[in-house]
């Protein structure tokens, strides 16, 4: 048996074992857990892409935890004497979106959102640095390009972080001008469908000619709330579970079924 790095990134929970068997047994694996047509057509009317970042392009949070972010973001708030500001589960949620769209909801459109929504973007500029792409996602983004198919980036993280990352990669060409991402305008986030409505109206493209590639149910929330079809990723089984029981009905644990229908 030969272990390969999938995607040239650091061995973790993404990485494959692979046999001579590898492509069977991702066949067996995604016969049994969706309808191959189903896969087909989501494709094959797909004039455009539009993807969600953190999660099916990369693990932004993998060699810099979220966690600590989070936990940051409330020790600067408390340090400026918010402590109340928010509730135990925020507090504890180890979440930085969760906290961000807490003090939001309190306070809207304010200096103090403002100056946090940064303090996350810097701490995500810093994670870009180490994200771990996801197995597959580069030569699947390359893949797609070539073939016709137009990309955008929708995510509720910064679209400057989606950029930096992209171009560490040497993918930006496969998506610019089309990243929409985090505003101070944080009603807009996922689930809201405004990104994806922006990325749609820019690219001249309908609903049913996109497909949204997401790994939360607020991804496919907005996709539904879009009028767009959506193929869910989830890195392990049980994010997958709750990608079905969000209503999900296509998810891959692997993008390689994705782009071996793309080559062929």
């Amino acid at each position: 048996m030969v272990q390969r790095p999938l995607g040239n990134h650091h061995d973790g929970p993404d990485t494959l074992l692979v046999t001579p068997d590898t492509t069977q047994t991702g066949a067996v694996h995604f016969e049994t857990e969706n309808d191959p047509n189903r896969l087909r057509n989501l494709i094959r009317h797909a004039r455009v892409v539009l993807w969600d970042f953190d999660g099916p392009i990369c693990r932004l949070f993998a060699g810099h935890s979220a966690e600590r972010v989070a936990s940051d973001l409330v020790a600067w708030l408390e340090s400026r004497g918010l402590h109340g500001l928010l509730t135990d589960t925020e507090r504890e949620s180890l979440d930085p979106q969760v906290v961000l769209r807490a003090v939001d909801r309190r306070h809207p459109g304010s200096d103090l959102v403002a100056e946090l929504e940064e303090r996350l973007t810097q701490d995500e500029l810093r994670a870009a640095s180490s994200a771990w792409p996801t197995a597959y996602a580069d030569p699947l983004i390359r893949t797609w390009t070539a073939v016709g198919s137009r990309l955008a980036i929708t995510t509720n993280n910064s679209p400057r972080v989606a950029r930096k990352y992209l171009e560490s990669r040497g993918l930006v060409a496969c998506f610019a001008p089309h990243v929409y991402g985090r505003t101070q305008e944080l009603r807009h986030l996922k689930p809201d469908p405004h990104c994806l409505n922006r990325a749609l109206s820019a690219m001249g493209a309908a609903p049913g000619d996109a497909l949204m590639i997401g790994d939360t149910p607020s991804d496919l929330e907005a996709a539904e709330r879009a009028g767009v079809p959506f193929l869910g990723y989830a890195r392990n089984e049980r994010k997958a579970k709750v990608l079905r029981d969000a209503g999900a009905g296509t998810v891959l644990v692997s993008l390689a079924p994705l782009l071996e229908l793309l080559r062929t």
